[in-house]
């Protein structure tokens, strides 16, 4: 019995024995080595160059060159990726540039789940703070460190994308309120010189229409233009102006080519043809449209403006009385951006000398503005008396073949300083007239011209050619001072085309109390500058807010003309600050 224990007891003893030595033996060989070899080898099989997005490298500020550093690895079972929060830290931070790349070698493992990277230090202009490590496309290949802040590049990322959609969100609408300008300017035809200005932007002023009748915006007084001739409308899908023959009876050209339907007549309308600047439109056969597009507000007047005119033919029987008013007004005047231009003329003999002259004045006025010299000298001095009387000098010259016809001639001046401030300066020849409203004052702005008018008699006195008595004409002409009338000039010195020129206004920023009107002697005659100011200060007030406020007191002066029963043409400017109107 004592024998057996002892067999047992020895065996046990071996069996410890043999653990034992088997514990040691595996301490001394550590297998689990290969097995955690073969577990990483088989993890990062799984990867593709760029898969990692997280640096490898710890975040032990004394790390150097040649040394290692053991990484802690986690599965990032989304992400496909090694998580680490360590970068470079004392070596990056102090502004120098790295290149790292994988040892060629067999890595160094440790026990555990980390394995040793040994990193090789060169100096390198591409790396940064934040860095990650790229594994290589094949064992033993150079990979260089990619500059790379994943927190940053995810803010970034995000931000990208809220930019992206903000844009996507707001195009529409940018496109939409994309701003065009559409200047439309009558050049030839009974409407010369009426002129429409409007924007892409104003949806209540579109489409932009011509005709012959009202609610034309383009009212064209012309035989062969239809009531509802054509349109103008800004497509804001292809950003472009267009304009459709709306079925007019005599049809629309552009550029000489024809736009209407083929069926001329049928009152169809025609296709919508896209316009650009400079082009020409003609509606019927006399009446034709400059058109000029801007991406900038360079065609705005600053002003309110509305024109009325008739010929009052009634008024003298039933007696054909023709057309000889002509208005014009232009803002800006080409090569000279901060002036605009309003005038009348009335002819008489007939119309010739009035229309030579419409056309004339606002060219020689702009080629002396383009002088910078003579522009600045204006706008320094706040006066432009030398520009407005070489104005009509040269107007004067360019009429030698109108012998037997002349014209009145009303011209306002306005520009505007650096300051936003305005001003204002008539010059005139004849009995067309401009009056204007300012701060409570009426101030008339130009000088009557006819023969029996106080000013011309002592004029003639001083001359030494008084005038005779019960004298009120000379050569048959009831005016002294006129564009023109080359035959009667030469004949009797006391006829003149030496302007009056009104001394400058100057009206401080857009003021809301500030109005002109210019017109005709058609309406002078029954009308005094006093009542005018007067009647349109009531029609201001009760146009207030309404739409074409301008053109309603325009044509609110012409019906108190008709009203007062004027035998004679009558053509009415009337142009004012008030945005409310």
């Amino acid at each position: 019995m004592a024998m057996v224990e002892m067999v047992n007891i020895i065996g046990l003893f071996m069996v410890l024995m043999l653990l034992l030595i088997t514990l040691i033996i595996l301490f001394a060989c550590k297998p689990w080595r290969y097995f955690s070899r073969f577990r990483s080898s088989r993890f990062s099989s799984t990867f593709k160059v760029g898969d990692l997005q997280r640096p490898l490298i710890s975040d032990d500020g004394n790390l150097i060159q040649g040394q290692t550093s053991e990484v802690t690895r986690e599965y990032d079972l989304e992400g496909a990726c090694y998580q680490n929060d360590g970068l470079l830290h004392s070596s990056l931070t102090e502004g120098r540039f790295y290149k790292q790349r994988l040892p060629s070698s067999s890595p160094h493992f440790t026990q555990g789940e980390s394995f040793v990277l040994e990193v090789i230090s060169e100096p390198s202009d591409n790396a940064l703070v934040g860095q990650t490590l790229k594994l290589p496309a094949e064992k033993g290949s150079l990979t260089e460190v990619q500059t790379y802040d994943w927190q940053n590049n995810r803010n970034e990322n995000l931000q990208y994308d809220l930019e992206k959609d903000r844009l996507i969100n707001l195009s529409p609408g940018l496109v939409e309120n994309q701003r065009s300008w559409l200047s439309l300017e009558v050049i030839a035809g009974p409407a010369i010189g009426l002129q429409h200005v409007v924007n892409s932007t104003s949806s209540s002023k579109l489409p932009v229409k011509l005709g012959r009748v009202s609610p034309s915006d383009l009212a064209l007084k012309d035989s062969e233009v239809s009531g509802k001739h054509a349109q103008i409308t800004w497509n804001s899908t292809k950003l472009k102006w267009e304009l459709v023959d709306m079925g007019s009876l005599n049809g629309t050209l552009v550029n000489s080519q024809s736009v209407s339907h083929p069926d001329l007549g049928s009152r169809k309308w025609g296709n919508p043809v896209e316009l650009a600047s400079d082009d020409i439109i003609t509606l019927g056969t006399t009446t034709k449209v400059y058109v000029r597009i801007s991406s900038q507000n360079e065609f705005q007047i600053p002003f309110k403006i509305g024109v009325a005119s008739d010929p009052m033919a009634v008024r003298r029987g039933g007696k054909q009385l023709p057309m000889e008013d002509i208005c014009h007004y232009k803002w800006p005047l080409p090569g000279a951006n901060k002036f605009g231009l309003f005038c009348v003329c009335d002819g008489h003999g007939g119309s010739g000398a009035a229309e030579s002259a419409i056309k004339i004045i606002p060219e020689v006025l702009g080629n002396i503005l383009s002088d910078s010299l003579r522009k600045e000298k204006v706008l320094s001095k706040r006066d432009a008396s030398d520009v407005l009387r070489d104005m009509f000098a040269k107007t004067e010259a360019r009429l030698d073949e109108h012998q037997y016809e002349g014209c009145t001639a009303t011209v306002l001046l306005v520009w505007k300083d650096n300051e936003e401030n305005f001003f204002a300066q008539c010059a005139n020849l004849g009995d067309s007239a401009c009056v204007i409203h300012l701060d409570g004052r009426c101030i008339q702005m130009t000088e009557d011209h006819r023969v029996v008018s106080l000013s011309e008699r002592k004029r003639f006195q001083e001359a030494g050619v008084p005038l005779r008595d019960g004298e009120t004409r000379i050569f048959g002409i009831n005016l002294a001072r006129m564009l023109g009338d080359k035959f009667p000039k030469q004949q009797d010195s006391r006829f003149s085309a030496e302007p009056y020129i009104s001394e400058p206004l100057r009206i401080d920023q857009p003021s809301k109390d500030f109005f002109a009107v210019l017109a005709s002697d058609g309406l002078w005659d029954v009308v005094s500058p006093k009542k005018a100011v007067q009647l349109v200060l009531q029609m201001r007030d009760k146009e207030r807010g309404t739409e074409n406020s301008a053109e309603k007191i325009a044509n609110g002066l012409l019906n108190e003309a008709r009203a007062m029963r004027t035998k004679d043409n009558t053509s009415i400017i009337y142009l004012g600050f008030d945005t409310s109107l």
